[in-house]
């Protein structure tokens, strides 16, 4: 929603981006090679799904192209090889950019020598809401029904994540903070335009296309690290 928001804006957002599917019917505005460069950064950290075996065992281990959904535990260093680099420095070579990537709450730190003009953009919303897209989208597409999911390990994906952005990355860099609400009523608009010095689409965000309520309580880790978020991006709902 916030990258289809600065779609209009005049940035290179990568070649060949994926098309509109059911779950985004506005689109996903993530591009094959920048995704593809993060499921290489992380399958260097990563035990390795084995090909035979792995179809009834190990299927908590994301394979190829799954890995949006690793759980990376905190404090794990992630580096780019020399091949990673010369395909992230290609990348960002077409200025100005927006790349899109959840992977990017582990694999931020690989990239940032290449990229030290760039500000960034967390978004965020309810983890029990995230949860359920989740297994949603693992219900759905093909490609993610070899991973084992349930609800208590989404939210652990979920917590993951934000643990890495909040504990490594916001140390370094301009940051703002978007909760999907915020997009949804407009609150978040005028500061996230601010920080990029950009005018967005202020009409793309489209509360019909809200498929999934945070309608169950979490644990207080999760929950603690939710209410961090919340405060930095200055949200005061549920």
């Amino acid at each position: 929603m916030v990258a289809g928001a600065l779609s209009t804006c005049g940035y290179f957002m990568g070649d060949n981006l994926y098309e509109a599917r059911a779950s985004n019917p506005k689109g996903f505005f993530e591009s094959p090679e920048i995704n593809g460069i993060n499921e290489e950064l992380l399958a260097c950290v990563l035990p390795r799904r084995p090909p035979l075996i792995g179809r009834w065992c190990y299927r908590d281990r994301p394979a190829w192209g799954q890995r949006w959904l690793a759980r990376v535990p905190a404090g794990t260093t992630i580096t780019a090889n020399p091949r990673c680099l010369r395909r992230i420095q290609a990348a960002l070579a077409s200025e100005p950019y927006c790349f899109k990537d959840p992977r990017f709450c582990y694999t931020l730190g690989a990239w940032r020598s290449a990229m030290p003009k760039t500000v960034f953009v967390c978004v965020f919303r309810h983890p029990a809401a995230t949860a359920r897209s989740i297994l949603k989208e693992c219900r759905d597409m093909p490609y993610l029904r070899s991973l084992q999911m349930d609800f208590d390990i989404a939210l652990e994906v979920w917590r993951l994540m934000y643990e890495h952005v909040l504990r490594n990355h916001v140390r370094t860099g301009e940051w703002t903070f978007v909760h999907y609400e915020q997009m949804i009523d407009g609150s978040a608009v005028s500061r996230l335009e601010k920080h990029l010095d950009a005018r967005i689409d202020r009409g793309f965000a489209d509360a019909s296309l809200r498929r999934s309520e945070a309608d169950s309580n979490v644990p207080s880790e999760i929950r603690r690290l939710y209410q961090e978020l919340c405060e930095r991006a200055e949200f005061a709902g549920s």
